[in-house]
């Protein structure tokens, strides 16, 4: 840490529990993958492989023994979850993600026909095993836009039941569905219901990849709002924000 006499808002140390930042890596070479997280790590909580990239990369053993190193845990997108579902094959997913040594799991239902409570229930068998991040929300914006808040606080409600450590509301890596309307602005009503209804807070992610939606969250809920889906080139400016280094949240 460079010394200066600002006095700034805490953020607590890694591993941390709130104050999360996920990164999402939509296939990044493995030389740039590793130039943003050397010089980002102390930032980053989690990477996420968005989608089902790791299926099509030959260097995914090389992004994770970095992230070994770095010490920065990792899980693989909800939509690989859904794929492999999709062709009834859950054990193989279970076994995949045991084969690359993960410790996390995402399980989304925003792609395919899964009413929640049967989410509910991988996620309950999913949680003897990995800490699960559980997603709620749908990909397909017009079907986002017919969920009320009580739909959202019910499937919430259902995940942390089941097991989830934490709920990522969806926002996509576009910001355009999920908690936000098709044009990329949020759904206020939504997020508010969640935060005045949801007691611990702490335990929701966020998916923010734009600077509004960092912006809106860092000043609504605060500099230790968990984040997702956000891009590897953004940590540094998504910090600035978090800390009022920025002039969007400067006067905080």
């Amino acid at each position: 840490m460079i010394p200066h006499s600002l006095r700034l808002p805490e953020r607590p140390p890694k591993p941390r529990q709130a104050g999360l930042t996920t990164i999402i890596d939509n296939g990044l070479p493995k030389g740039l993958f590793r130039d943003y997280l050397e010089s980002t790590s102390q930032l980053v909580d989690y990477v996420k492989f968005g989608w089902g990239t790791s299926l099509v990369t030959h260097q995914l053993a090389d992004k994770l023994a970095t992230l070994r190193e770095l010490e920065i845990p990792f899980f693989f997108g909800g939509t690989l979850f859904e794929k492999f579902l999709s062709r009834s094959a859950f054990d193989d997913f279970r076994a995949y993600c045991h084969h690359w040594g993960c410790r996390y799991v995402e399980v989304s239902n925003g792609t395919v026909e899964l009413p929640n409570d049967e989410k509910a229930r991988y996620v309950e068998k999913l949680a003897g095993e990995f800490a699960v991040f559980s997603e709620v929300g749908c990909k397909d914006s017009a079907r986002s836009e017919t969920q009320t808040v009580e739909d959202w606080l019910a499937f919430i409600h259902q995940d942390f039941e089941a097991g989830a450590s934490y709920v990522v509301a969806e926002a996509r890596e576009s910001g355009r569905s999920g908690i936000c309307h098709p044009d990329g602005g949020l759904r206020r009503e939504l997020v508010e219901g969640i935060l005045t209804a949801v007691p611990d807070v702490e335990r929701m992610v966020f998916e923010a990849p734009t600077k509004d939606l960092q912006t809106w969250f860092v000043r609504r809920v605060g500099t230790n709002v968990n984040l997702g889906n956000i891009a590897p080139g953004d940590v540094l400016a998504l910090e600035t924000l978090r800390l009022g280094l920025r002039s969007d949240t400067l006067l905080l």
